[in-house]
């Protein structure tokens, strides 16, 4: 007999056509898993409702207090933002706005754009303030905006610190000259040791713009609480960073009652 020839009596016989064992039933495999999947969308989506609406007001109270033509970018980082909203402080928000009008009539000076990085912004007791614990902050003025200020053709100079102007003499002479740019204490920019780079500039008239570039600029349409800490020049105007504690954002109405932060947009997102 061969070695494979034997029934073993221990294995059923295989018949043709013998009934399958019986699938499972995966339904509540599916159900439970369904549930499951609606457990994390649901607080997701609810997460993603509160954080467009609170930055949608956000961005709504920042261009009332502060007056420009557009609503700023604003983004609020950290998941959940329910629990922020909960707690009464957004961890981290990032705004940037565009053309911030000047507030002062005398050496007005715009911003082209202000970007906010604010860490712990809550609302003020009575829901007219936004309180940031401290806050770092970049402002880009043009050159366009420094000349009017200054009175003078402003560009870009040689160096990191340096920006140069064009004068023209009543002549029809026309002079270039260079000066540094530094930070003074007050929010203002500096404008020190102009010297002459191209044409000749009689003494009068050297005079004269030693009176223009002695009086800084000041940063006066910035949040409260920020303090200039360097400006430095680039191709399309100066580059100023600031930084500060305790910086306060207030709505244009004081009465409003949804300012930045505030009741409609923060606390009831």
């Amino acid at each position: 007999m061969h070695p494979y020839d034997y029934a073993d009596p221990t294995f059923p016989a295989y018949e043709p056509g013998a009934a399958r064992p019986p699938r499972r039933n995966r339904r509540p495999l599916v159900m439970a898993l369904g549930a499951l999947f609606a457990l994390i969308l649901v607080p997701v989506a609810g997460d993603r409702f509160a954080t467009d609406r609170v930055e949608a007001r956000t961005a709504e109270a920042f261009q009332e207090g502060m007056h420009t033509p557009s609503a700023p970018e604003v983004h609020v980082r950290g998941f959940p933002v329910l629990t922020q909203l909960a707690s009464g402080t957004l961890r981290h928000v990032d705004i940037t706005a565009h053309d911030i009008p000047a507030s002062d009539n005398a050496g007005p000076l715009p911003v082209s754009e202000l970007s906010l990085q604010l860490t712990e912004l809550r609302k003020s007791d009575d829901d007219t303030e936004a309180l940031a614990r401290s806050a770092e902050a970049t402002a880009l003025l043009s050159y366009a905006d420094v000349s009017d200020a200054l009175g003078l053709e402003i560009s870009r100079g040689t160096r990191a610190d340096q920006v140069r102007a064009s004068v023209l003499l009543p002549t029809g002479a026309d002079i270039t000259v260079a000066t540094t740019v530094s930070v003074l204490s007050g929010n203002r920019i500096a404008f020190k040791d102009f010297q002459v780079t191209g044409g000749l500039l009689p003494e009068v008239g050297r005079l004269a713009l030693g009176k223009v570039f002695e009086r800084p600029i000041q940063l006066r349409n910035i949040p409260q609480g920020l303090h200039l800490r360097s400006v430095t020049t680039k191709e399309s105007g100066l580059t100023a960073r600031l930084s500060g504690e305790s910086v306060t954002f207030r709505s244009d109405d004081g009465s409003r009652r949804d300012s930045v932060v505030g009741d409609s947009s923060y606390g009831n997102a």
